[in-house]
């Protein structure tokens, strides 16, 4: 297992801050460490629990923001406002907003081959 970082920045309004996210192809939602949040003037959502590696549940609030990946443009995306403990993680939802995946061999993000599938009658 190799872990990759990408560099960005989240927005919100006026305000940017630049952020590093631990590229996370487990996690369903893009974590916000509480210092970012907080600095951007995030408010909660609405909270829904997690599931972490170990089993332990915990709650979170849920907020929206502005992301931007050098290369790849910027796309809202839902985010967890993370808690004292909490690091910036990019999760799949964000991934796939973006229209990317994590290619884990070569520890960088490239581009989703999209699928559409119809059914016929």
């Amino acid at each position: 297992m190799a872990l990759v970082y990408v560099d960005g920045s989240v927005a919100y309004g006026e305000r940017r801050v630049k952020a590093s996210f631990l590229v996370d192809s487990g996690a369903t939602y893009t974590v916000l460490k509480k210092a970012v949040w907080t600095e951007l003037g995030l408010k909660p959502m609405r909270e829904a629990e997690f599931v972490l590696a170990d089993g332990t549940v915990i709650k979170r609030a849920l907020s929206e923001a502005l992301i931007e990946l050098p290369g790849y443009g910027e796309h809202h995306s839902p985010v967890v406002l993370g808690e004292e403990e909490d690091e910036n993680i990019l999760g799949v939802v964000t991934l796939e907003i973006f229209g990317l995946v994590l290619d884990s061999f070569k520890r960088e993000l490239r581009p989703m081959r999209s699928l559409m599938k119809f059914l016929s009658c």
